[in-house]
């Protein structure tokens, strides 16, 4: 009788512990233990300069808030496209949760979008779009009217006459294309003043003193220059100073790099058009959190565009956007 109770007990548990694997195999998600953070990819233009450093640290701001876990990874270079791709790509192999990129080509990155949707990854672009309505929503400066500002306060500089150049940064990047056109369309609107030049630095401060240079040498008598990135900016001050046209030839500059902020505080800059790349970076994240959780996201958040100058300079507002980390 012992025995044959021992031995309805043993079976009983065989049969449990085969029920049990079966629940395991039907409903995976029942096992015990702590859940995996959410992971969302940040794959910004580059890693290398003031600007996607502070969109990181309102990146990581939103992800301790949210309590999800950021993957933070660009190209060493804007202009490397391929490799923005990879980097991406990668990405998605891993199985992130949602993905937020600042296209390094607005063409290019299309189809890696494209794929991302069709994983059921949601996209959602800041700084620089893709030509594509695949992203949940674009986060970012309205970049053509920063151009616009550009050419008002470049006008008001010289007087409203005179020939003036222009320094985009990379051709096919949308947010190069829509400072350029900005201030292009912009200008024209003044009789006398001339677009005698416009040269790409490539987002390298160096060709951004050889191509202020050629200008120079082509133009002598040039009144001003806009610089539409900070790299830009960083080389043409240099060759400014180096020639003796600085202060004399009036420069305008986007983004508000430690560099720019110095260069404006000695008069060698005249003013500078300041995006909120921290917003970008936190108000990028909270939009994936919505997405991953169903909620519904704007299509286009404007972060905002400022014009700094010394007279505006030392006003709380100002200091606020130009050193959001302190």
């Amino acid at each position: 009788m012992f025995s044959n109770t021992q031995n309805l007990i043993k079976k009983l548990l065989q049969l449990a512990a085969v029920f049990g694997f079966l629940m395991f195999l039907m409903f995976p998600g029942c096992k015990e233990g702590p859940k995996e953070k959410i992971r969302f990819a940040v794959a910004p233009k580059t890693n290398a300069n003031p600007f996607w450093l502070t969109v990181k640290a309102g990146a990581e701001q939103a992800a301790k808030e949210s309590g999800v876990k950021i993957i933070w990874k660009g190209p060493a270079e804007e202009t490397d496209i391929a490799g923005q791709v990879a980097i991406i790509e990668d990405f998605l192999n891993k199985r992130v949760d949602a993905l937020v990129m600042a296209a390094c080509d607005a063409k290019a990155l299309v189809p890696t979008v494209k794929k991302a949707v069709d994983a059921g990854i949601p996209v959602i672009t800041i700084d620089s779009d893709v030509d594509s309505d695949l992203p949940l929503t674009f986060i970012a400066t309205d970049n053509i009217l920063g151009g616009k500002k550009a050419a008002q306060i470049l006008s008001n500089l010289i007087g409203g006459k005179g020939e003036v150049g222009l320094i985009p940064f990379i051709p096919g990047a949308a947010t190069s294309i829509m400072r350029e056109k900005g201030f292009k369309d912009e200008i024209s609107k003044y009789p006398d003043i001339e677009l005698v030049s416009t040269l790409y630095c490539y987002s390298d401060a160096a060709r951004g003193m050889s191509v202020t240079e050629d200008m120079l040498t082509s133009h002598p008598d040039l009144s001003g220059i806009f610089t539409a990135n900070e790299p830009g900016a960083a080389g043409c001050v240099q060759a400014l100073k180096s020639l003796g046209f600085a202060g004399k030839v009036k420069l305008v500059a986007f983004d508000s790099g430690p560099t720019e902020i110095e260069e404006l505080k000695k008069g060698n800059i005249q003013a500078l058009i300041v995006q909120n790349p921290y917003n970008m970076g936190y108000l990028g994240v909270k939009a994936a959190v919505d997405a991953v959780h169903g909620k519904s996201v704007e299509k286009r958040i404007d972060t905002g565009v400022t014009v700094v100058t010394m007279e505006n300079f030392n006003e709380p507002e100002i200091q606020k956007i130009l050193f959001p980390l302190k």
